[in-house]
């Protein structure tokens, strides 16, 4: 190149140096691909008679069918040993697109092995969380995934029992056949805990804390209708909101205080919300198994039902920090009606412990959206019950139909990014009490 049109040498230097800083603001201003969740489940100790038996746990290939909420050009998987009190020693694990939620069937030519430090067979110690290697494997959002895993599995099993979803196991290592012949199904989910994806760089993701309701008691198996399935689909379907995935951390039985059918809200919190890939936004629908628990099995006094609303109040406002504190934006919804629930038989100081909660969700300054789904939900004749189109039949857990009126209530401009208390938003990276939820 001729530098004399730029005149002295020091001149010319000038030119270069102002070159090179343009390309580097041209480089910077480049959107970069975000990693985010875009599926998950909360994980806990499954419970006796959702365990896989003695026979099914040698040489056993286990495919899961999990659905994809937004998609991407790569994908890591999240496995959980959380709850195990041995290692989980895994040969190897495999991703797929599945042909379809309702069997066990996949596209061969889809098919990849993961790795975890560059090794296929990996071993993940009692109460650990695993992340794959990242592989190149473009998913589109509100697809299927199959992941296969061939291992020795232990007795104690971390896992999902509410999957709403179907599973098959075989012996022998099947990772990479296209279809499970004469596969054993159970509809539970076992040691998956997430997927990531790396997405658009404007990316993000809501979380679903939640309890059976969340978790989708009287949706339909592998029919992907609960209602952050439904409000992932109404995300989709409008451009602004396509990048914001839906994270479903709903366990049945779920309460704000105590353990029950897995690790209380509280407890939880950090694994299940904070620890979640590209979290911005949390919804939170708690309470009702904590009001119900409380006059189950005989009368409470009116101080008991003042103290547990008053505790209720106070987990509500611990979450809120704890969310606002990572830069997490939070709704808080109303606890649903449940009067003539066949689990609960709820009376009068019940459903005024769930009104004494509802007024504190909608009081202006305590969160930063409120999803009146009690509103949305309730029967205008007899405010205490599930309208009964709404009804799933038990009087407690909404139908699809149901969910799908939950979806809808969601306002989309809970997801414009905003500040949160000071804080701009940023990406954050045991008990066997019967439950009607299983």
């Amino acid at each position: 190149m001729d530098y004399t049109a730029f005149g002295d040498r020091s001149n010319r230097d000038r030119v270069v140096l102002l070159v090179l800083l343009l390309w580097a603001v041209f480089l910077t201003a480049q959107p970069t691909p975000q990693w985010v969740g875009s599926w998950a489940a909360a994980q806990q100790l499954v419970e006796p008679h959702n365990s896989l038996t003695g026979a099914d746990l040698p040489n056993a290939t286990l495919r899961q069918v999990v659905h994809l909420s937004v998609g991407g050009t790569q994908l890591r998987l999240r496995v959980s040993n959380r709850f195990g009190t041995a290692p989980l020693r895994i040969a190897s694990v495999h991703v797929a697109q599945a042909v379809s939620p309702t069997s066990s069937k996949i596209s061969a030519s889809s098919d990849k092995a993961l790795s975890s430090a560059g090794r296929h067979d990996v071993v993940i110690p009692a109460g650990a969380d695993y992340l794959s290697d990242p592989i190149t494997m473009p998913v589109t959002a509100l697809s299927d995934l199959a992941i296969t895993f061939y291992a020795d599995l232990p007795s104690e099993q971390t896992g999902h029992p509410g999957s709403r979803a179907t599973s098959y196991l075989v012996h022998g290592d099947l990772t990479s056949a296209a279809e499970l012949i004469d596969a054993k199904t159970v509809d539970h989910w076992y040691f998956i805990a997430g997927i990531d994806v790396l997405s658009s760089a404007q990316s993000s993701a809501v979380v679903v804390l939640g309890d059976s309701i969340t978790d989708g008691h009287g949706a339909t198996t592998n029919g992907n209708d609960r209602w952050p399935d439904q409000l992932a689909k109404r995300l989709q379907s409008n451009p602004t909101t396509r990048d914001i995935a839906v994270l479903n951390q709903g366990i049945g039985g779920n309460r704000m205080l105590m353990d029950g059918l897995g690790p209380n809200a509280l407890a939880r919190f950090n694994d299940d919300v904070i620890a979640q890939t590209g979290a911005r936004y949390l919804i939170v629908l708690e309470g009702i198994n904590d009001i119900g628990m409380l006059g189950r099995t005989g009368e409470a006094t009116p101080a008991e039902h003042d103290q547990l609303a008053r505790e209720i109040i106070g987990a509500y406002e611990q979450i809120v920090e704890r969310a606002h504190i990572h830069g997490i934006k939070v709704a808080g919804c109303t606890v649903l009606p449940f009067m003539g629930s066949d689990f609960y038989h709820p009376g009068p100081a019940s459903e005024s412990d769930r009104q004494a909660v509802n007024q504190w969700i909608r009081t202006p300054g305590h969160f930063d959206v409120v999803i009146d789904f009690d509103q949305v939900m309730r029967d205008p004749a007899n405010p205490g019950y599930l309208l009964p189109k709404f009804d799933s039949g038990d009087h407690l857990h909404p139908s699809p139909a149901g969910y799908a009126a939950m979806s809808d209530a969601v306002p989309l401009t809970f997801f414009i990014p905003e500040k949160v208390s000071g804080r701009t938003p940023k990406a954050t990276g045991r008990s066997t009490a019967s439950h009607p939820d299983k």
